[in-house]
């Protein structure tokens, strides 16, 4: 699925760029933020499809970025990344809306269709 527009959040600036090319070269328009403010500045000037948030963030965590974006952007679609297996964060995660979680080392396969799903949803939820 081609034009998706993904936003790819997370503290770790090496992972983020090398996610993003990888997701770029698979057709997906990939842009990036270090933290919570950043991608809400950033999602206030362009149009996103699909954040991937990662939980563990310095500044504003992954869970009050999820907050902030589904207050503001409310049919934006959000999955969130983690390399902690904490239940009790993807529960509540996704109890305020997030739309699945993978763990972090992602593989980039499974990321591609987890956003195309919940592009799809975004899309059937606009209409």
């Amino acid at each position: 699925m081609t034009g998706v527009r993904v936003l790819l959040i997370d503290d770790e600036v090496q992972y983020t760029d090398a996610l993003a090319r990888r997701l770029t070269r698979r057709g997906l328009s990939v842009v990036t933020a270090d933290g919570g403010a950043q991608a809400l500045e950033v999602m206030a000037a362009s149009q996103v499809d699909v954040v991937l948030l990662d939980i563990r963030m310095a500044g504003m965590d992954g869970i009050k970025t999820l907050s902030a974006i589904k207050r503001r952007h409310s049919e934006v679609e959000v999955v969130m990344l983690t390399a902690l297996a904490d239940t009790d964060i993807v529960i509540s995660s996704l109890a305020m809306g997030a739309f699945d979680y993978l763990m972090k080392p992602v593989d980039v396969e499974e990321l591609v269709r987890k956003i195309e799903d919940a592009a799809m949803r975004k899309r059937r939820n606009s209409k």
